[in-house]
């Protein structure tokens, strides 16, 4: 059987679709209890060894491990992360900080969002409420915090405002997901 060119070309457009298709369901995985209970587990010690994960789940220590890669592939798992101890390093005190931008544009957001994604922030959110973003910094003293604030927020001319709030005491911190 013969193709005409404009068969072929819709042919080509198709298997284009689909295999773009299929390349964005590489990415999406349809969990399964024994994927959610290696998350459960994994996001509480990530050194977990392979063995002790099989018992847990129930499975043989080779299909945790193809478990494991294929979610770090899907990107449910986006990083293996060592949690400091911030007073042993001298980072001693945490500041909460609500900044209220003054133009809230797409642009000018992009950029306050990669300004206060430096090194000296610990996280970074855009929230809604009175304020625009909320930051958590972790600093070694009052005078480290005053040169941020002087760099990120004084100099700025799109910061109208920011209030900052100073941990008294880190009750709980964590970066666990509730799989339950």
């Amino acid at each position: 059987m013969r193709y005409s060119i404009t068969q072929g070309l819709i042919k080509g457009l198709y298997l284009r679709h689909l295999y773009g298709k299929i390349s964005r369901m590489k990415n999406t995985l349809s969990l399964d209890k024994f994927d959610y209970a290696l998350l459960e587990r994994l996001q509480k010690d990530c050194h977990t060894p392979l063995r002790e994960l099989a018992e847990v789940v129930h499975l043989s220590t080779a299909s945790v491990q193809r478990r494991i890669q294929k979610l770090k592939e899907a990107g449910y798992i986006q990083a293996s992360v060592a949690v400091l101890d911030p007073e042993k390093l001298g980072q001693v005190i945490t500041i909460m900080v609500e900044v209220h931008a003054e133009k809230t544009q797409a642009a000018d957001l992009e950029l306050l969002k990669k300004m206060f994604s430096g090194p000296e922030i610990q996280q970074c959110y855009y929230v809604t409420g009175d304020a625009d973003f909320l930051l958590v910094l972790m600093v070694p003293s009052m005078s480290a915090f005053q040169a941020i604030c002087d760099r990120l927020f004084h100099s700025n001319p799109n910061v109208k405002w920011f209030r900052t709030i100073v941990v008294l005491d880190r009750v709980k911190v964590g970066m666990e997901v509730l799989l339950s």
